[in-house]
């Protein structure tokens, strides 16, 4: 079923947006992401939730106010209060100067054809990274089974290994382990932050399929994450 018709058989309307983010030098791949622009036609949490886990992607955006970019973020199990490709796809398809979001205000600039966010680590959910020794030993992972007895941060696995060191370049890959459907993230910049700020140094990100995510520390422990933006499929999308 199509995300438009997903949304169409819920009991609310709005316009739903479908984006990829953080895409690949070609073009290709990104994490898919749903923004719902008036939030205000799906009010209740539990109806957000709802939707979030009828629509299926990794993160879902509702927009509760377009011009000061208050936004609500949810997996399809959970609410989160900041997620960095939702940050980064909101904010291109907004185009405004910064979000909204629980966890604190999210600056945000277009450059050329990237747009960047810029945030905290603090606010990140937290995670496991893992190193490999190479690039080969992260392709070759199978999809991680969580310890019943595993913490949200030992479930949610970021692997990652250097492909080049010296260039920072990354290979990376995410397996959220909530269960919830979604066994591999394509594009995690939640991530990203958080090996940024492990490793004190800009990177350059290749994960999943082919997507790319990059990096920035800045002032204050602040790290700029970003990535190109592309509208999905527009039949899909109801603008």
């Amino acid at each position: 079923m199509a995300e438009r018709d997903k949304l169409n058989a819920a009991p609310w309307a709005g316009v739903l947006d479908v984006l990829r983010v953080f895409c690949g030098p070609d073009g290709r791949h990104g994490n898919r992401l749903g923004v719902l622009r008036d939030g205000s036609t799906v009010p209740a949490q539990a109806d957000r939730q709802a939707l979030a886990a009828r629509l299926g992607f990794s993160e879902t955006v509702f927009v509760d106010d377009p011009e000061r970019g208050t936004i609500d973020i949810h997996t399809p199990s959970e609410r989160l209060p900041f997620a960095g490709h939702p940050c980064v796809g909101a904010a291109w398809l907004l185009d405004l100067p910064e979000l909204r979001t629980p966890a604190g205000v999210v600056a945000a600039r277009l450059d050329g054809e990237f747009c960047w966010i810029e945030a905290r680590p603090a606010w990140a959910p937290p995670r496991t990274l893992r190193q490999y020794a190479s690039a080969a030993e992260v392709d070759a992972l199978p999809v991680p089974v969580p310890a019943a007895s595993a913490t949200p941060a030992e479930r949610w696995i970021y692997a990652w290994a250097w492909e080049n060191e010296a260039a920072g370049r990354v290979r990376a890959r995410g397996f959220p382990g909530r269960g919830d459907g979604i066994e591999e993230d394509e594009a995690t910049g939640a991530g990203a932050l958080l090996l940024t700020a492990q490793l004190g140094r800009a990177v350059n990100i290749r994960q999943g399929g082919g997507s790319q995510i990059l990096t920035a520390p800045q002032p204050e422990g602040r790290i700029e994450i970003g990535g190109r933006v592309a509208l999905d499929d527009p039949g899909s999308s109801a603008r």
